[in-house]
């Protein structure tokens, strides 16, 4: 576990100052009447996300986090089921999306994830299920004007796009 946590906040660190050098192939200040550069939000992201790992690694160092000071293995054998049963079926709803789209996929997806890994009641399962997908098409087929892969389902789509677009 001691070791799993220096590890993760290295490699996080040297994936934040990637993300920092790629986002700033674009302007990541304020751009005068235009407002904030293209790459100004993942490179302050990565920016925030670099701080975080400088934290977690100075903390290991000084021993004040409880995995800083644990002796025991980083993952049991029930978290590696967990880890290939979330990994699996991530795997399958990126397939999926190909397929059914991303409206589609997330759903099936969260329904899983929710319902029979979670243990959650299929009242807050449904919910969180139907609500996503609206709530993201709203964010970005609206608001951003960013279109999201939609697979075979995008006729479906067509009557949404005569009223908002």
């Amino acid at each position: 576990m001691r070791v799993a946590e220096l590890v993760m906040a290295i490699v996080m660190a040297v994936f934040s100052l990637y993300l920092m050098w790629k986002s700033a192939e674009l302007p990541i200040g304020w751009l005068p009447g235009r407002g904030p550069g293209g790459g100004a939000f993942p490179f302050w992201l990565a920016v925030g996300m670099l701080l975080c790992c400088v934290a977690v690694a100075v903390r290991w160092f000084i021993g004040a986090s409880p995995p800083s000071r644990s002796t025991e293995p980083f993952m049991t054998r029930h978290a590696v089921k967990s880890f290939f049963l979330v990994a699996g079926s991530l795997t399958v709803m990126i397939g999926l999306i190909h397929v059914i789209g991303v409206y589609g996929a997330v759903p099936l997806f969260l329904i899983f994830y929710i319902r029979f890994l979670g243990g959650h009641a299929w009242t807050t399962t449904g919910t969180i299920a139907a609500v996503t997908p609206v709530v993201t098409f709203f964010f970005f087929e609206i608001a951003l004007k960013k279109t999201l892969p939609k697979g075979f389902t995008e006729p479906l789509f067509y009557p949404l796009y005569d009223i908002f677009l």
